[in-house]
């Protein structure tokens, strides 16, 4: 008795809506990188927000086994863990107005036309370089009475100028990150269109 040899067609998963975008698919050459070039390698705040993270997870990891197995913690790692949170969040913040991702609304940012999109781009930037440009000036005061008055911490006693120096020091990178935009968006002729270009041709792969 003979079978008639059946052929099946071969399983294939339908296409998804959109452009693909993995390890199989190349990014397309129209779409931007994701950092804009700068002077000043933005690796430094990633480098940095790296070390303060993994710092800060060693230092729970550690709280945690001390007090599983002898019942006590170390309590004076208290201030080091609220230096680094507040460090993450400035260099975080740094790294954040470097790549001109601070809050905005977007409504006004990207609308209009280009010369008003890139004046109030300007003008955000502006507006950061100056807050964190006073922040650092007046909290040089602080850093300077901390010194003169022998100030200590009160968890372990190490003088208070070593953690409050870091304020100033990473104020001003802030603001010279922010004049750095500044500078950027004044020459970038192509403000917004980019994200809007963007926008339809995803929605035109879609139809």
């Amino acid at each position: 008795m003979a079978f008639a040899s059946l052929t099946f067609p071969a399983m294939t998963t339908p296409p998804e809506s959109g452009p693909t975008l993995d390890a199989a698919s190349p990014l397309p050459p129209d779409i931007p990188a994701a950092d804009e070039p700068t002077k000043v390698p933005l690796a430094i705040e990633d480098w940095l927000t790296v070390i303060i993270m993994g710092s800060l997870a060693l230092i729970t990891f550690a709280n945690v086994l001390v007090r599983y197995f002898t019942d006590s913690s170390f309590a004076w790692t208290e201030e080091f863990s609220v230096f680094l949170m507040i460090m993450l969040a400035m260099v975080a913040g740094c790294g954040a107005v470097a790549r001109d991702r601070h809050i905005r609304i977007e409504y006004f940012s990207e609308s209009g036309s280009m010369a008003r999109r890139k004046r109030l781009a300007q003008f955000g930037a502006l507006m950061i370089a100056l807050l964190f440009t006073l922040i650092g000036t007046l909290s040089l005061r602080m850093v300077w009475d901390d010194y003169r008055f022998e100030e200590t911490t009160p968890g372990i006693g190490l003088p208070a100028w070593w953690y409050s120096i870091w304020l100033p020091i990473v104020s001003f990178a802030i603001a010279l990150r922010a004049v750095g935009l500044m500078i950027r968006r004044g020459r970038k002729t192509t403000y917004g269109t980019d994200k809007k270009n963007n926008n339809s041709s995803s929605k035109g792969d879609a139809q």
